[in-house]
């Protein structure tokens, strides 16, 4: 890459988000682009996230690019290696790896206010570009939580690393492990080194909801009926996502109807679970849905496992070898795996990037992050995330949202074509808090508010930042078009601003 080369449009991430976009760049016409990765391959989450068990709690079918359907899918729910496959899979079928630079990992981006381009610097070099497409996603950055004496316990010897950077090469067999977090992630980790570990210590602050996964290979001739009559897939992907939509309402306007799904989660935890002083420690006080519900079928018969133990409190300190709960219980272990999620609320991307006031994009969402319908941010032109504010989801598949947002990229650039020469498109700071009163007002009624909990959903001010209070079919309504009136247009001819 040279040193002064400029871009019609730069994509920084190579998961779902990123190639997806870079996808239906190529779809409007558009080949002056490039797609920024910090690794050395594509897939992003499902690249870094490699630890036993991992797989996917959306339906296969669900889980995929409706241009780019896979009627080989094995399984029901797809594992982390036939995600990432599909995804090597869909850049070698869109021909995309002639724009995508690997190991560029960028450390700054800075909007030139008289030439109306981004300055893009990473660790391979410079360039610039029209419009900047964010999209790291927000589960690309882990959480390790501060915790005394941690260090001590690395230099003595202890094996200490986050679900989603496993080390492949550390041996857990026989080891005394402890698990901290009981996410998403870790549900699949606890069941899958369990049997080979010598003493599993699992540390839980807040216990989760956890209904049955109902995992099952798809037979060859499902997936030979899908081959030769796509249409049936269509279908499938089209009843999963019927279903899911008609269950947003429990969601985000009547909490008080989940009540039936708590009573299945019940029911999968008493089947498994015993002891009576276990299953008071692994029933959550909170209403199902306020956090994330998790799916498995062998998380609770693992724990009941003689060789493990749950500690309902969370690790506080670390003493040598010896790690306490807050609670005071203490554990011994060999090695330390961090289940603890992601930044999520404060995205690490949001601090390199320098928009038209001078200040970074982590300033301006110092009091929670806010865009205009997940997509553009006051103060930064030309600059659109995938998966920003308010974008994610509890109960679908992310996929439908991006490519929501993918046809708002799509309409956001044939406008600035329709303007012509040197424009930028800057959100007006009106249009971007009158998208977010509306959204918040709606979000006071969900089950994400209500329910009695704390999650990652919610930001350091207990704003709910991160999920979606509707359906996708509403999400996709509201992004189809770009309305002008809700953005400045700014040209570099004379620095005129069109009000």
């Amino acid at each position: 890459m040279g040193q002064h080369e400029h871009v019609r449009v730069a994509v920084i991430g190579s998961g779902f988000g990123g190639l997806g976009a870079a996808v239906r760049l190529r779809r409007e016409g558009i080949t002056d682009f490039v797609v920024l990765e910090r690794a050395d391959s594509v897939g992003g989450t499902w690249r870094d996230n490699s630890y036993p068990g991992c797989a996917c709690d959306v339906p296969s079918h669900l889980y995929s690019f409706s241009f780019a359907p896979n009627p080989d899918w094995p399984r029901t729910f797809s594992g982390q290696q036939h995600i990432r496959a599909y995804l090597e899979h869909v850049t070698d079928t869109f021909r995309l790896r002639s724009h995508i630079r690997f190991g560029h990992d960028v450390r700054m981006m800075h909007w030139d206010n008289d030439a109306l381009r981004w300055e893009i610097e990473t660790t391979r070099g410079t360039l610039t570009a029209d419009v900047v497409v964010s999209a790291t996603g927000p589960l690309s950055d882990p959480r390790i939580p501060d915790i005394p004496g941690l260090a001590g316990f690395e230099a003595a010897g202890g094996k200490v690393f986050h679900s989603a950077r496993w080390d492949h090469d550390h041996d857990l067999a026989g080891k005394r492990v402890a698990v901290i977090g009981t996410g998403a992630s870790a549900i699949q980790i606890v069941p899958s080194i369990q049997p080979r570990v010598g003493r599993l210590t699992l540390f839980q602050r807040t216990p989760a909801w956890v209904m049955p996964r109902m995992d099952r290979p798809i037979s060859g001739a499902e997936r030979w009926l899908h081959r030769r009559l796509p249409l049936t897939a269509k279908a499938r992907r089209g009843l999963l996502w019927g279903i899911r939509e008609l269950q947003v309402s429990a969601f985000t306007k009547r909490p008080g109807e989940l009540g039936l799904v708590e009573s299945v989660a019940k029911a999968n935890m008493n089947r498994a679970i015993k002891d009576p002083a276990l299953r008071a420690k692994l029933t959550p006080s909170y209403r199902i849905g306020c956090k994330r519900i998790l799916l498995s079928s062998d998380y609770y018969p693992a724990l009941a496992r003689p060789n493990v133990d749950v500690v309902a409190s969370g690790l506080a300190e670390v003493r040598g070898s010896t790690l306490v709960a807050a609670d005071g219980t203490e554990a011994e272990a060999d090695a330390i795996i961090f289940s603890t999620g992601f930044r999520v609320t404060d995205m690490p991307i949001a601090e390199r990037v320098v928009g038209a006031d001078g200040i970074t994009l982590a300033e301006a969402w110092k009091d929670g992050m806010e865009s205009l319908r997940g997509a553009t941010t006051a103060g930064f032109p030309n600059w659109m995330t995938i998966i920003g504010p308010n974008t994610g989801l509890g109960n679908s598949s992310m996929i439908l949202m991006i490519e929501s947002q993918l046809n708002y990229l799509a309409d956001y650039m044939r406008q600035l074509d329709v303007l012509g020469g040197r424009v930028a498109l800057a959100a007006r700071p009106s249009a971007v808090a009158a998208w977010n009163r509306r959204v918040q007002a709606r979000m006071e009624r969900t089950v994400w508010k209500s329910g009695g909990c704390d999650s990652w959903y919610l930001d350091a001010n207990g704003r709910n930042t991160t999920l979606w209070p509707g359906t996708t079919g509403e999400f996709r309504r509201a992004t189809r078009a770009v309305d002008l009136a809700e953005y400045e247009v700014v040209r570099v001819r004379d620095k005129e601003t069109v009000r």
